[in-house]
């Protein structure tokens, strides 16, 4: 991800991104697209398997591949559905689901024949976006209790494994699992907090398929035919063309393509432990650029160091209590090498163990069982700097190897280095440095278009951080996206409900003018309003102004499932927080008029605030504020003629005004004067 105002970041944090950027297998260098399109094509796609949830009260499609002529026949409990596998070999049913609950078994035969057991009717979300949408329950608040009592039988989910495509993909990776004790620890939680309330309320099975990547923007799950009438991303998609007429890796970001093309030292291997450095220049780390010639200029730079560890490798001082699979350890061992400018890429033996382009985040990767070794070990590092004072940003004592045991081994000090590229004009730079994907399309392509048409209920969406340094665009980007995935699912305007970006970073304690994270929940607010059967999920008195994956889900989950119930489902419940309807000026104030109040309106603290108010000359001061029936007046002293209100306009805002049923207020501003983001385009 790549963030402004990011001040620190928790370590569970750091190292969730680090892991969900491992999870991505890239293809070797020069392997193109056709690796994944020589796979097998399996009798049944992968979407559907055992313990999964299939959709109630409409027609369910089901596909897989076989001999074309094959006649593949399709039973759940008394009905049956056939298909014939045509020339590409898929086949593809369309068969009424029996009666809610279950369990069913789902008989498949063909030229194979295959059962699905312990099957579901009942509802399925799709749950989409980025790594607030698929941080695993185990990383949020009250984890331990919340897992030792996920115990629901009829919640279900299916997590996509993450694949970018440059083009079209017919598999997806991923089981089926019931949420359980067991399981529970990798669910994702705000779709868990959102089943869980849901289920609860309506008693039918909910299945969950979680579709997120941590760090993507909006564009990448949509595709290009819904991103090029908007203009906005000519430049990428070209470059995503010529990479696909190339038979490129199928990366999903710019810097690795870039790599590829330009990096001496990855194509003669510098991360090798036998490379013979003798002739590197012996530089200071932090540090090293201005030895090289290029203090003040793009560069890309390898750093060498040897390191001896000690015989045995010290083994962690107290077993995990909890299993920890993929990407994470299973013991200590971790490099730490703080903040660095701009992506660094981390080899030890000639292993990779890390790296990122998210500048604001300390580098902390973990190192897995049999890459350290007793005796001598070597490390790498591979920098790319953009910035004059790019590079190691850190003190020196933020650069240290932690063993099993937390014996911590300093690496600040003497290196190795080798300039590899002088990025200075007229060498060309990458359009982007994230090292995850972020390319137009290649989420759409290889994680969202190979589960469709599946049989859905609706969408719920957490995304917009990765965007919000282009906010006022996203009012764009957001509703092609929607109208995209309902266009691919062909079930019509299916429920798609947004989060509203949280409470992040430092709260401002004067007026804000312009601020990305603001300006995208305005957007989120807007698309919300103007797309047909959607729904806003306020968050802004959620949120952790430290660490970019707040830990308190729950509530993000419920509101979600608030809108889920009052919306689709119909119950009678409150779903929304105060929302602007209407402005009247007053002779030296401003009333506002809200909908949504049901209760009444609240004041949440002390006092009521976080409004600001301004006149033509457009100088916003904070303003006094009061609550009157179902209305807020404003007024200030230092504004006679007031004309324009905001609330809650900036990153972190004090969330004062909420409604009788206890949910904030949608922040708002009255005014249309150009904002932080509006017209900025990174291309």
């Amino acid at each position: 991800m790549r963030f402004r105002h990011v001040q620190s970041t928790s370590l569970a944090a750091g190292l969730l991104f680090a892991a969900s950027v491992a999870a991505f297998a890239q293809p070797t260098p020069g392997q193109g697209a056709t690796a994944s399109l020589a796979r097998p094509l399996p009798f049944v796609s992968p979407i559907f398997g055992d313990n999964m949830v299939l959709q109630r009260g409409k027609l369910d499609t089901i596909w897989g591949w076989s001999d074309p002529g094959d006649t593949v026949r399709v039973q759940i409990g008394d009905n049956t559905a056939t298909a014939t596998a045509g020339a590409d070999r898929r086949w593809q049913v369309r068969i009424q689901p029996p009666a809610p609950g279950g369990p069913y078994t789902v008989k498949i035969a063909g030229r194979q024949t295959v059962e699905l057991h312990n099957v579901l009717v009942g509802d399925i979300w799709l749950c989409g976006g980025q790594s607030n949408m698929g941080l695993p329950l185990r990383f949020t608040n009250n984890a331990d209790e919340e897992i030792k009592t996920a115990n629901f039988p009829d919640i279900r989910f299916f997590t996509v494994g993450g694949h970018p495509a440059y083009h079209h993909v017919d598999v997806i990776e991923g089981n089926w699992s019931v949420v359980s004790p067991e399981n529970a620890s990798w669910i994702s939680a705000v779709g868990y907090y959102f089943a869980r309330r849901v289920q609860q309320e309506i008693h039918v099975p909910i299945g969950l398929v979680i579709d997120a990547v941590g760090g993507t923007p909006a564009e990448s799950w949509t595709s290009a035919a819904a991103l090029r009438p908007l203009r906005d991303f000519d430049v990428p998609l070209a470059e995503l063309h010529r990479l696909k007429a190339e038979n490129a890796p199928e990366y999903g970001n710019y810097v690795t393509h870039w790599y590829d093309e330009y990096d001496i030292g990855q194509k003669n291997n510098w991360a090798a432990p036998d490379l013979d450095d003798s002739t590197w220049k012996t530089v200071p780390v932090p540090g090293g650029f201005t030895e090289l010639g290029v203090p003040d200029t793009p560069a890309l730079v390898w750093f060498r160091k040897d390191i001896t560890l000690p015989d045995p490798l010290p083994r962690p001082v107290a077993p995990a209590s909890t299993p920890t699979p993929g990407p994470f350890p299973r013991d200590g061992n971790m490099i730490s090498l703080g903040e660095i400018e701009r992506m660094d890429t981390v080899y030890i033996n000639g292993t990779e163990v890390g790296g990122s382009a998210w500048v604001e985040n300390p580098r902390r990767y973990f190192i897995r069982d049999g890459i350290l070794k007793p005796g001598r070990n070597v490390i790498a590092i591979r920098v790319l700097k953009t910035k004059p004072d790019g590079g190691f940003l850190s003190k020196l004592e933020d650069l240290h190897l932690t063993l099993g045991d937390q014996t911590r081994i300093p690496l600040a000090g003497q290196w190795k280095a080798k300039l590899s590229v002088d990025a200075r004009p007229p060498q060309p730079l990458p359009i982007a440095y994230e090292n995850w994907p972020v390319m137009p399309t290649v989420l759409y392509e290889g994680m969202l278009a190979p589960i469709a048409p599946l049989s859905i209920t609706g969408a719920i969406w957490y995304q917009g951080e990765q965007n919000s340094p282009r906010g006022y665009q996203y009012r764009k980007i957001l509703p092609a996206m929607i109208a995209d995935w309902r266009s691919l699912f062909a079930q019509g305007d299916f429920p798609f409900y947004i989060v509203s970006l949280p409470a992040f970073t430092k709260r401002s304690p004067v007026p804000v003018d312009g601020d990305d994270w603001t300006e995208t929940r305005e957007s989120q607010a807007l698309a919300a309003a103007t797309v047909p059967n959607a729904c806003l999920a306020v968050t802004i008195d959620t949120g952790d102004p430290d660490n970019i994956h707040a830990k308190d889900k729950q509530p993000v989950g419920d509101r979600l499932a608030l809108c889920a119930l009052a919306r689709y489902y119909g119950k009678n419940l409150v779903y929304s927080g105060p929302t602007l309807e209407s402005v009247e000026r007053l002779p030296g104030s401003i009333r506002l008029h809200f909908t949504h109040t049901d209760g009444g309106l609240v004041v949440k603290g002390d006092k009521l605030e976080e409004f600001t108010i301004a006149g033509d000359d457009r100088k916003w001061v904070w303003a006094d504020a009061r609550i009157d029936g179902d209305t807020v007046v404003v007024s200030s002293p230092s504004v006679p003629n007031p004309t324009q209100v905001r609330y809650a306009w900036q990153s972190n805002p004090a969330a004062t005004l909420f409604n009788g049923a206890g949910l904030p207020a949608v922040p708002f501003r009255t005014d249309t004067w150009p904002g932080k983001t509006e017209g900025h385009r990174p291309y």
